[in-house]
């Protein structure tokens, strides 16, 4: 699927009142005038009103039965009685927690990152601004995502504390909402396609009164993104394509739907998987992975090896394929921080284009002769 520029224009022939208005009997009642302002997002929608703004997030966790609605309330902002029900988070925001590093980037894009006023298990942060932070005091390890450290949070008292809840049963959630604090549910882990995961970044700019930056940072990505898209237009998507690594007597590779999938097939790489339907992974057997990828001609591995001899000797069967014979093994994940966080992991959801081009110097190098890898690593 390429991803274009969706322009919408509005014409008005007549003036229209967009807000909130009282009725009658004096309640604030819910204006209709409003649009969604996500397009690539399928777990997030923000509805921009007069005052306010109301955040819809679903698909939180595989299988969710239920979505997550927010009020962003500005400063002297009326709340329709219809929306009193939803959680009401005052904005600009001043302070806030996050809980995954995919979320450092897009504090960082806006110029906010300096509100962060705790992380669990900071060694997992790789930026070296907001390791600045962590090193001076100002951002608090405040224990690990299973289990947070709840008297540290109180006393922190930050604005809000963005999460995520990987099922329907989440008691630390619930024990941070009965301590009085604001706890805000996000999925973006949950998007698959690689400018559904960037667009979260307009979650942010609504939090921080930054919705226009967000706006035009996004914008720049999806136009990076698409630029690239077209280098390879003519391109025929021949080059076989392994993915994956042994992990416990099984290996697993991206389904077709994938986040993953949709790099390689974006970058017109012949993914030998991409037609299994589907989003994550899927597990199978080292025979079945010999059968099928033999031969194939490159393999983006799994794990932050840093030359083909260690990984080589991690398992003895992978001498096997060809793509090892021939040094055409790459992976994402050898890059890291001075604490050891993996730098892919937080950056790439917010920068798509760069892990595009990354696949098309790897699997077209003519294209970009000059181009330097952001996270790829060719193991020599």
């Amino acid at each position: 699927m390429k991803f274009t520029f969706k322009l919408i224009l509005f014409v008005f022939s007549f003036s229209t009142f967009v807000g909130c208005k009282k009725s009658e009997n004096g309640n604030v009642k819910e204006s209709t005038n409003s649009r969604n302002t996500i397009e690539y997002a399928s777990g997030l929608s923000i509805n921009k009103h007069e005052g306010y703004s109301v955040v819809t997030v679903s698909n939180p966790w595989p299988e969710a039965n239920k979505n997550f609605t927010y009020i962003l309330k500005e400063k002297n902002g009326s709340i329709p009685d219809s929306l009193q029900k939803y959680t009401t988070i005052p904005v600009p925001l001043e302070s806030i927690v996050v809980t995954s590093t995919t979320n450092i980037p897009f504090l960082e894009m806006l110029g906010v990152e300096k509100s962060l006023v705790g992380f669990p298990h900071t060694d997992y942060v790789s930026s070296e601004k907001t390791r600045k932070l962590i090193d001076a005091g100002a951002v608090k390890n405040i224990g690990q995502n299973e289990k947070l450290n709840m008297e540290q949070l109180i006393e922190l008292e930050p604005n809000l504390i963005v999460t995520f809840g990987v099922d329907n049963n989440n008691p630390m959630i619930d024990n941070l909402q009965k301590s009085g604090l604001k706890v805000f549910i996000q999925a973006d882990w949950m998007e698959q396609t690689p400018l559904g995961k960037a667009e979260w970044i307009k979650l942010y700019g609504a939090l921080f009164g930054k919705e226009k930056e967000a706006k035009t940072l996004f914008d720049g990505i999806v136009k990076n993104y698409n630029d690239a898209i077209q280098l390879v237009a003519t391109k025929k998507p021949t080059a076989t394509v392994l993915y994956g690594s042994m992990y416990q007597n099984q290996w697993y590779v991206a389904r077709g739907n994938s986040w993953v999938a949709q790099f390689m097939k974006d970058a017109k790489a012949n993914y030998l998987w991409a037609n299994v339907e589907g989003t994550g992974s899927l597990s199978l057997p080292f025979e079945k992975i010999l059968e099928k990828a033999k031969t194939a001609k490159y393999w983006i591995a799994t794990g932050s090896f840093k030359n083909s001899t260690e990984f080589e000797n991690s398992n003895t069967h992978y001498s096997q394929f060809d793509a090892l014979k021939s040094k055409n093994v790459y992976t994402f994940e050898s890059k890291l921080g001075a604490t050891g966080g993996t730098i892919y992991y937080e950056l790439a959801p917010s920068r798509p284009d760069l892990v595009l081009k990354d696949y098309i110097k790897i699997f077209h190098p003519e294209l970009l002769p000059n181009y330097t890898f952001t996270f790829a690593q060719k193991l020599n």
